[in-house]
């Protein structure tokens, strides 16, 4: 079983393409897509209801509490050997999906991200604040935790399902990258990177992020790396 969690908050334009993508994929097996509408007042939770597809079921969460627990929440729900997360904006194709699976059914690792920085596929030219943001935690990363991750931001991460199921995460927050990034190196898991396309949103289309969760990236890296 493959379980694949889509954290939503205000998604309305995209929820409805992204789930039809993902039922399009050939995912070599059973799979179920658990969506979790993070407080959404756009409607986004019906809109993926009324898709009427038996693999997906909706958990709504109120009022919004953020990226990481939306996450969270889904992962508790998951049932699957392998878990992904897709985000419901189409900033990561679901096409990608079965380039980010076939590590770990090939049992070479234990975890896959996807990386905008390595590899040719497809990419909207990034805002620059965010790349060098992006490339500076990076860095960060593999200093603390003596690796060569080039894009631990990406939000296409994939898991074993034991693996993910038994970590304390705890950010309800963009934070979750780096809180979930950390505390799988500090097991000494297998980290596989794939490339992956993206086609990146500017804040008048619907992006999120700002510098704010940068700074709260760093700080949760540095703690993850002390603290358990």
């Amino acid at each position: 079983m493959l379980s694949i969690v889509v954290p939503a908050y205000n998604e309305a334009r995209t929820v409805e393409e992204v789930l039809r993508r993902v039922a399009d994929q050939e995912l070599g097996g059973p799979y179920e897509v658990i969506v979790v509408d993070d407080g959404s007042t756009d409607g986004t939770a019906d809109l993926a209801e009324a898709l009427g597809l038996a693999e997906v079921r909706v958990v709504r969460l109120a009022p919004n509490r953020g990226k990481g627990a939306a996450v969270r929440a889904g992962i508790a729900q998951t049932t699957g050997e392998i878990v992904v997360i897709q985000d419901a904006d189409l900033e990561y194709d679901p096409a990608d999906l079965p380039r980010l699976l076939e590590p770990l059914r090939r049992d070479v690792a234990d975890a896959v991200y996807g990386t905008r920085l390595r590899g040719g596929e497809p990419q909207r030219a990034h805002l620059f604040w965010h790349y060098a943001g992006n490339r500076f935690l990076s860095l960060l990363t593999n200093v603390l935790f003596n690796t060569t991750i080039s894009d631990m931001e990406v939000g296409y991460k994939a898991f074993r399902g034991d693996l993910i199921r038994s970590l304390d995460l705890r950010s309800d927050d963009f934070a979750f990258e780096a809180e979930v990034t950390a505390k799988i190196l500090r097991r000494g898991v297998r980290l596989y990177e794939v490339p992956i396309s993206y086609y990146g949103r500017t804040y008048a289309e619907g992006k999120k992020i700002t510098w704010r969760d940068g700074v709260i990236a760093v700080v949760a890296l540095v703690r993850y790396r002390i603290l358990p």
